[in-house]
């Protein structure tokens, strides 16, 4: 297996723990500099997104589709993927999602993630 896909093995596994973790994961791999953007919620900072998530509930799984990935220098990684997320007594949440990754040489950090209405 080559190093590119191990690294992109590292990312979709960050990406899918984003959107099922909590709290603490969040605090260990989201970059201070973070700006996401969700329909209905606008663009929020790394301090608002963790505040929303200590009354938020998490996705209980989440299929991703149409997986992409760009390396665009070493330090960066971005992925785009169509999502369905699904919690307990909700409709299932589809979204086109990109995300953006930097490397610290130790880590990768999430410093961009967008959501856009897919139906």
């Amino acid at each position: 297996m080559s190093w590119m896909i191990m690294i992109a093995d590292d990312i979709w596994g960050l990406e899918e723990r984003f959107w099922l973790d909590g709290l603490s994961f969040y605090e260990s791999h989201l970059d201070p500099e973070c700006l996401m953007a969700f329909p209905g919620m606008g663009v929020m900072g790394a301090g608002e997104i963790l505040k929303s998530l200590r009354d938020a509930p998490r996705w209980a799984s989440v299929d991703m589709a149409d997986r992409t990935v760009g390396r665009p220098v070493d330090t960066l990684m971005v992925v785009g993927y169509r999502a369905t997320g699904y919690r307990e007594g909700a409709s299932p949440y589809q979204v086109f999602c990109t995300s953006t990754y930097r490397s610290d040489g130790v880590d990768w950090k999430l410093v961009q993630h967008q959501q856009t209405p897919s139906g």
